[in-house]
């Protein structure tokens, strides 16, 4: 991990766990929870669009969430004064890893040829942590949410997270830099890096208790480089940096409700 990378999660749980905090001292109410699921990372590994690509490259991620719930006031035990903002808005907190494996997959790699076997035999990885926040919105009133007058709550949001990352990758030929796809020659980079990513989502919470949700979400994250998988080739089907979608089930905890 990046020392930029150490210092942000350092301040997250400053912020979030100390006795200190600054919204502990404002009384908004906090909610805690852990969210996992499959991610799907479309890279400069195989078509970028093509189905077979990416559906075998598909990997896995898990993330603490951390909740401001400006609708509720722990000060004093009930909601606080009724405004736009308060009812349908949160913010969101998120500790993330993912990691997955990348395979070339499409219609080069899956040629006859010396080529197409240097592609089928370059297995790669990479392991991303981030750290950021996002705004939701919920278009339905959080208090009549919070209250049971309806078990779903969905919500659409826009955030935006530091990222550290560690790419690699080998061949199962032989030795990486005697078997490589041409095209790659120079554009290999296996070190750890950071970035930003930009995030949008959507989801839904659902109530299984008067302190505890499920929460469903899909989101697009969108890297503001093209060395996150290790690749970042010169070629007209890299036209995109890297991105992924990521689909997660999470359970959320009223702390002080």
């Amino acid at each position: 991990m990046t020392r930029i990378s150490t210092n942000l999660l350092l301040i997250f749980f400053g912020i979030f766990f100390g006795k200190g905090t600054a919204h502990a001292q404002f009384g908004i109410g906090q909610e805690l929870g852990a969210i996992a699921g499959p991610v799907a990372f479309l890279s400069d590994y195989g078509e970028r669009w093509s189905l077979e690509t990416n559906a075998s490259n598909i990997g896995a991620g898990v993330g603490i969430v951390h909740y401001m719930n400006f609708a509720y006031s722990a000060d004093c035990n009930c909601y606080t004064t009724d405004s736009y903002f308060n009812d349908h808005f949160k913010i969101r907190s998120e500790i993330d890893f993912h990691k997955t494996e990348l395979r070339h997959r499409g219609h080069v790699a899956g040629k006859n040829n010396e080529n197409g076997e240097r592609l089928r035999g370059m297995i790669g990885s990479t392991q991303v942590f981030e750290i950021g926040a996002h705004l939701e919105w919920y278009p339905l009133s959080i208090r009549d949410y919070t209250a049971f007058v309806y078990p779903f709550s969905p919500f659409a949001s826009l955030g935006a997270s530091f990222v550290s990352y560690k790419p690699d990758a080998y061949s199962t030929l032989g030795p990486l830099e005697e078997n490589l796809f041409p095209t790659f020659q120079d554009g290999l980079d296996f070190e750890r890096g950071s970035t930003w990513s930009v995030a949008m989502g959507l989801g839904t919470r659902y109530k299984i208790g008067r302190f505890s949700d499920l929460v469903f979400i899909g989101q697009w994250r969108y890297y503001l480089n093209d060395w996150v998988d290790g690749l970042n080739h010169n070629q007209p089907q890299n036209k995109a940096n890297d991105v992924i979608f990521w689909g997660a089930v999470g359970y959320i905890y009223y702390l002080n409700f």
